[in-house]
């Protein structure tokens, strides 16, 4: 009796008794895998290896997604083939990876990751000063294998071929307690490779799982390990993170974590703004909302928002200092993508998208003349529209110039003709409002304009968007 109230205070002694090199073997009624949730190619890929005499197994997040009755994205393989064993038995495979050798085999679009099982002798692998392993080709057994994954959830694998599935250290269990636990000492797996600490906060707000006490522990004053790892390894963990379908929660998990210092450490001071709060909320639901109904989402347009107050913060600074508003906003928007390509390694294509959705907002402004025509046909008008939505919902700029925008993007051409002429002239720049914007002028002789020919919408071709609500497909990708 005493012994079982000792163990069930403790709560380890089970966990340390496993023995991990003899994995617990189960069968389709005990693990409930759908066979349908899998992807053809996935399966015509460990069948291919198997046939020519090597261990094969659907691997990691998709195993994890199977058993939790879910169709995963991604399929990856876990081999005792090497690479170039790998690579010659599919015409289109690619070896890729510096820390560790991976091979891409390719389906058409389907790109499917095939690992080599790793080894567990890492002691000679080359290490920065801080402990992560720089490089580790070292192969091993499964055993091992399992040993090097992450977090239990991701350490079981399944075999198509006779739908067992393997477990080595109670991932089936964590599963149905809903438990993240990091395989082995959580410090040194977090010194190994920082970025699990971005994974277990991203698991623990996509799977609503709880964060094991002694796997969480470390993590807020490990934090400042993740500065030594590639920026652009940090900005892949930190799209999958907004990617997810669950951004806000992950966002608040990173703040509750302390691990958002040095990524986006601007969202202490934006989510203590109320406008900044509900703004970055109105963002992130609606990218939550497409993700869900699977419809696209642009990088642009989710770093626009996110950066958005710091940007209007600089160019309420440059417009103060005596810059002129096109300018001072361009100036603001430098300032920003200076400072955060340094430390997500933001790409080119996605910088250019940010850049484009907030040089918009003051064109928003013109509603006389051909300037409204001149805006809709805007290579990325749909993202620069949805994201003044934003602004009009969350309180930054008055609503009636989104309510202007709606009609005259929905209108027809005498609509939009109707909609200009009861437009005052413009102000001219500066002045403004609390998004620095000029102002929208309501006075002033009405101008007529004849009607255009064609009568042809031209908007947002490309965009996909087939609601006023914020779509941010932000254009063709």
């Amino acid at each position: 009796m005493i012994k079982k109230l000792i163990r069930k205070i403790l709560g380890t002694k089970s966990k340390a008794a496993r023995d991990t090199n003899t994995p617990v073997v189960l069968g389709p009624d005990a693990h409930g895998i759908d066979p349908r949730l899998l992807s053809n190619n996935a399966v015509r890929v460990t069948s291919t290896l198997q046939e020519a005499g090597y261990e094969a197994f659907v691997v990691g997040g998709a195993v994890r997604d199977l058993l939790l009755g879910v169709k995963p994205k991604d399929f990856d393989i876990a081999t005792n083939a090497t690479p170039e064993q790998v690579k010659r038995l599919f015409r289109r495979a690619f070896i890729i990876g510096k820390r560790f050798q991976i091979v891409h085999v390719m389906f058409g679009q389907d790109l499917l990751e095939v690992t080599t099982f790793r080894g567990t002798t890492s002691a000679n692998a080359p290490k920065d000063e801080h402990g992560r392993v720089l490089r580790d080709n070292t192969f091993g057994s499964q055993a091992e294998d399992a040993e090097r994954r992450d977090f239990t959830i991701n350490a079981m694998y399944y075999n198509p071929a006779n739908q067992q599935v393997l477990d080595y250290h109670g991932g089936i269990e964590d599963i149905r307690a809903k438990t993240l636990r990091i395989i082995g000492v959580p410090e040194a797996r977090y010194r190994e490779d920082p970025v699990r600490m971005l994974r277990v906060v991203r698991f623990a707000a996509k799977l609503k799982f709880s964060i094991e006490p002694e796997t969480g522990a470390p993590i807020k004053v490990m934090a400042p390990l993740i500065n030594n790892v590639p920026a652009a390894r940090v900005f892949d963990e930190m799209l999958k993170l907004l990617m997810s379908g669950h951004a806000l929660a992950c966002l608040q998990q990173l703040r509750k974590e302390g691990l958002h210092h040095g990524l986006l450490p601007l969202l202490d001071v934006v989510l203590e703004q109320p406008l900044g709060v509900k703004f970055v909320t109105l963002a992130l639901d609606s990218t939550d909302a497409r993700i869900h109904a699977g419809k696209t989402v642009s990088p642009g347009f989710l770093f626009a928002s996110l950066l958005w107050h710091q940007v209007l913060e600089k160019w309420t600074a440059y417009r103060a200092s005596g810059e002129q508003t096109i300018p001072a906003l361009h100036l603001a928007a430098d300032d920003v993508l200076d400072s955060q390509t340094e430390k997500l390694a933001l790409q080119r294509k996605i910088g250019t998208d940010m850049r484009d959705i907030w040089s918009m907002q003051p064109r928003f402004e013109r509603r006389t003349g051909k300037a409204p025509h001149k805006l809709l046909e805007h290579l990325r008008f749909r993202a620069g529209y949805d994201f003044l939505l934003l602004r009009c919902a969350s309180g930054e700029i008055d609503a009636e110039i989104g309510d202007w925008w709606t009609a005259f993007y929905e209108g027809d051409e005498i609509t939009r003709e109707e909609l200009i002429a009861s437009v005052g002239r413009p102000v001219g720049g500066g002045g403004g409002n609390s998004g620095g914007e000029g102002g929208s002028g309501t006075g002033g002789a009405k101008r007529k304009r004849g009607p255009r020919r064609g009568g042809r919408n031209r908007s947002g071709r490309g965009e996909g968007a087939d609601s006023p609500a914020p779509a941010h497909d932000g254009g063709p990708d």
